[in-house]
């Protein structure tokens, strides 16, 4: 069986994002910069899935840039990873070594799909204002990733970028402060289907809370979103409806209820001896 998940907001929470104290009880750093804990994980979910990826492939799945990868120590020092993709799918890391074949193949898939990076980025800059914006990154050579003050971004003026944008090849995504402008061929959902080929594992578990997961979870066997980011905004305002289950709980806490989920559907595969290797 593989289990491929999202991190920050699924998983793993910064201290915006936690939705309790960062002193509350049951809580353990996953990611410390400088002395600094700067994210978190529930100690349910941990023991959780330090038991279950003995067991199973473990596969970490994020838009995070590889160097933002590599510092969440929960995922260099308690649980490694064979398998983790990075940068939205753009970058796959096998025993922490980046696949180059792959990262070329998706490049390639870029140019014939996409218009370049600096067009995409200039459409961005004619309707987000520079004072609106608080930071600006081109990651991996793949995407970008404004930070932004959200309550000042005309929200309709940024739905027809997006439509226009994806005319172009490029897909938008706002997620809390974060503005993701990202070409087509970089998504989630490419990259764990060619994990799942390599290790030749089944079925797929996957959790994930934004926009930028909708194609992750789409691409498994079951699936488990959070009652909190963009997937569950969607779901409550009508505009989908999905057939996978939401957490109960929102913040930090809700990746015990991920993490319960991806065990009770370990518990019923390996009963029916269907799937777990």
């Amino acid at each position: 069986m593989i289990y491929a998940s999202d991190l920050d907001r699924t998983l793993i929470y910064s201290l915006n994002a936690i939705g309790v104290p960062g002193d509350a009880s049951g809580l353990v750093p996953a990611e410390v910069i400088d002395g600094r804990t700067v994210s978190y994980i529930s100690q349910q979910a941990l023991d959780m899935l330090k038991e279950l990826a003995a067991k199973i492939v473990f596969m970490p799945v994020t838009t995070r840039t590889i160097a933002q990868y590599r510092r969440i120590n929960l995922f260099q020092e308690t649980i490694i990873p064979d398998y983790a993709v990075t940068s939205n799918g753009g970058n796959i890391l096998v025993n922490g070594v980046v696949d180059h074949e792959w990262r070329a193949a998706v490049g390639r898939l870029v140019e014939r799909g996409s218009v370049p990076a600096e067009e995409a980025g200039r459409i961005v800059r004619s309707v987000v204002r520079a004072e609106w914006i608080t930071s600006e990154r081109y990651c991996d050579e793949l995407f970008y990733t404004f930070v932004v003050h959200r309550d000042s971004l005309p929200l309709d003026e940024i739905t027809r970028m997006a439509e226009r944008l994806d005319g172009l090849g490029w897909k938008v995504s706002l997620q809390g402060r974060k503005l993701y402008i990202v070409p087509e061929a970089v998504n989630k959902s490419d990259a764990i289907l060619h994990v799942r080929r390599t290790v030749r594992s089944e079925p797929m578990v996957a959790s994930g809370d934004s926009l930028l997961d909708k194609s992750l979870l789409a691409a498994a066997d079951y699936a488990i979103a959070p009652c909190h980011g963009e997937i569950f905004a969607e779901q409550q305002a009508g505009l989908v409806n999905l057939e996978y289950p939401f957490t109960k709980q929102s913040g930090v806490f809700a990746g015990d209820e991920i993490m319960q989920y991806v065990q009770t559907i370990y518990n019923n595969l390996t009963a029916l001896g269907v799937g777990p290797q």
